[in-house]
């Protein structure tokens, strides 16, 4: 599924793997964001962090007539403030979404499917 976006000279669809992509960019951008997870970590059996390739396993777009809401499936570094992240996040995508792409997500949620710590 695509989303569609109705402009004065026409439509255009954006692919679900493109907004995945920029999602996925800009979450993983944020400090304590150690990477994103699959949303359905038990079907796929990954338990790992997800690749770039691969971010459209932890992204959902869905859109209701005009309104586009994205799911994030992201993991965290340990000792850090969770809810800070996620606004960090919500944030980040949202501008991504309206720079990169020219439409803006009316919602955008963050579910934290772990919490990694990194060994130096």
């Amino acid at each position: 599924m695509a989303v569609k976006i109705q402009t004065k000279l026409g439509e255009i669809s954006l692919e679900n793997e493109v907004i995945a992509t920029v999602v996925g960019g800009a979450a993983t951008d944020n400090y304590g964001v150690v990477g994103m997870a699959s949303k359905n970590q038990i079907r796929d059996n990954i338990n790992d962090i997800l690749k770039k390739e691969s971010y459209s396993k932890g992204v959902i777009v869905r859109q209701e007539d005009n309104i586009v809401a994205v799911d994030v499936y992201i993991i965290v570094l340990y000792g850090t403030k969770i809810s800070e992240i996620c606004r960090n996040v919500q944030i980040q995508v949202k501008y991504n979404l309206e720079t990169m792409l020219g439409f803006s997500a009316e919602k955008v949620n963050v579910f934290v499917q772990g919490v990694r710590v990194l060994n130096d």
